[in-house]
């Protein structure tokens, strides 16, 4: 096994630990090993020539995330905001130890904890692209769910601004790939009302 493939074996390892779980398509799932397949899907679909650094950086995106719950910190934007960035911290710093051990060098690790904390969105290229997929894969398998969760009246509301800072965060390129995804119905009726 190389390099490559015994850091994906090892990211996923984590992620199958993952007490809370999914179901998607009649099969049960560790949450995040889930996301994270379907982070390298999206990948390899929005970007075929991705780099190493970048598939890694995709597959390890939420790497053991249910050890940091929201919960743990203010239910206010600056709480959120501190939750985010430390989980940033702690999924490049759990996914260079795993690069670290399988024989990678520095520089390769460096340029991986640089994608996994999504540094210069809008400047790099592979962290925008990271960014995009991001987006999709939260359109394509999380925005119906996060509207089940919303209670008060102004739902759509509240979703329609979701898409908009959603679609804020993504290139033309990533605009064009959100387009063609199959959302259902409802989803994609307030993907059109919050482009409108």
């Amino acid at each position: 096994m190389n390099k490559f493939d015994e850091a994906i074996k090892l990211i996923d390892e984590k992620n199958s630990k993952d007490p809370h779980k999914e179901v998607y398509e009649g099969e049960t799932y560790p949450k995040e090993l889930l996301y994270s397949e379907r982070m390298t899907k999206q990948l390899l679909e929005f970007e075929p020539e991705a780099s190493e650094e970048l598939q890694i950086a995709a597959r390890a995106q939420h790497i053991c995330r249910w050890q940091t719950p929201r919960d743990e910190y203010p239910m206010t934007r600056v709480g959120y905001l501190h939750w985010r960035n430390d989980l940033k911290k702690k999924h490049a710093a759990i996914t260079g130890e795993i690069l670290e051990e399988v024989g990678y060098d520095q520089d390769f690790i460096d340029r991986v904890s640089f994608l996994v904390q999504k540094k210069k969105i809008k400047k790099d290229e592979e962290t925008q692209a990271l960014e995009d997929v991001i987006c999709l894969v939260f359109l394509q398998y999380y925005l119906s769910d996060f509207e089940a969760k919303l209670k008060d009246d102004n739902k759509d509301d509240k979703m329609v601004d979701i898409i908009r800072k959603t679609w804020a965060k993504m290139s033309p390129k990533g605009h064009e790939a959100a387009l063609k995804l199959a959302l259902p119905d409802k989803t994609a009726a307030l993907v059109t009302r919050a482009l409108s």
